[in-house]
């Protein structure tokens, strides 16, 4: 028997959870607009990013228990290393933007999608029908052309694009990973105990990289929160939510229609419009998702 990674809803829950799945990519997406406003190093900001979410999935948790009796402490260490997958995922990607361009970065960290089928069939068992296989692509494709005319692989970013890249490798691993342990675990149980291993990683990290980590400003300290609450507690909760519901490889595909919202926010708050190429390319990973999910 093929193992799945996630047993598909009915119809509407399924709606529903593809919904939660997109608000997610949105958050995450604004993610990159408190970024641009902070006054700390990316790596920092990170862990600000999981450390002030962590109090607010624990309170989450219990409020989500409905009157279950709790268990005996104990960590849960399985999630705990989920948490140290994520961590790398983070900590590669932040790494990259200082290698590398923007938009190779996004472009490399957004190729996901082909980790995560191949994870899922190499270590899994799954497999896939040719239409979903040919969804991904149309999805991917569009994001290249999204971002493809900002791409630089130039000799000298060889170093952040590889990094960028292996960030992708990273995030199809916690995709997976957060798919199979939502089945036996909440959601906000799974986002607090995750949470405290992408910390455990993190700060260290941070700390020999002798970043940074006292904001200048009230409008810095304000920034760190709303990446904290908006992106890391709306964003990734969403997502570990709709991962119980969804299969792991049509969310990470859906998961592309985060560069076209942040493109769209671009041009909202920074006057970064669209051109013809740009809204192209936003169309076909619109397309992608919509043929992946039809095939899933």
């Amino acid at each position: 028997m093929t193992p799945t990674l996630a047993r598909p809803a009915a119809s509407t829950g399924s709606l529903f959870s593809l919904l939660a799945l997109v608000l997610g990519a949105g958050a995450l997406a604004l993610g990159g607009v408190f970024l641009r406003h902070s006054e700390l190093p990316p790596t920092a900001s990170a862990v600000y990013r999981v450390a002030l979410a962590i109090p607010v999935f624990f309170l989450l948790d219990r409020l989500t228990a409905r009157g279950e009796v709790p268990a005996a402490p104990a960590i849960p260490v399985r999630l705990v290393l989920v948490g140290f997958i994520f961590s790398g995922n983070l900590a590669l990607y932040h790494w990259s933007m200082t290698l590398t361009t923007l938009a190779n970065a996004n472009l490399l960290a957004n190729l996901a999608p082909i980790f995560v089928v191949l994870g899922a069939r190499l270590f899994l068992g799954k497999r896939f029908k040719p239409g979903f296989l040919v969804g991904m692509l149309c999805a991917l494709a569009g994001a290249f052309v999204l971002i493809g005319h900002r791409l630089d692989f130039g000799s000298r970013h060889m170093a952040g694009n590889l990094l960028g890249l292996l960030s992708a490798v990273f995030y199809g691993a916690y995709l997976l990973a957060v798919s199979l342990v939502r089945a036996q675990h909440r959601t906000m149980t799974v986002m607090a105990w995750s949470s405290v291993g992408t910390l455990l990683v993190l700060l260290p990290l941070t700390l020999a990289r002798g970043e940074s980590l006292v904001p200048r400003t009230l409008h810095g300290v304000w920034m760190l929160v709303a990446l904290a609450l908006v992106s890391h507690v709306g964003g990734q909760g969403l997502i570990a939510y709709a991962l119980a519901r969804l299969p792991a490889a049509l969310s990470s595909i859906t998961l592309l229609v985060q560069p076209v919202i942040a493109t769209v926010l671009g041009g909202w708050l920074f006057h970064e419009y669209l051109s013809p190429v740009e809204f192209a390319g936003a169309v076909v990973i619109l397309a992608g998702i919509v043929i992946a999910r039809r095939f899933s």
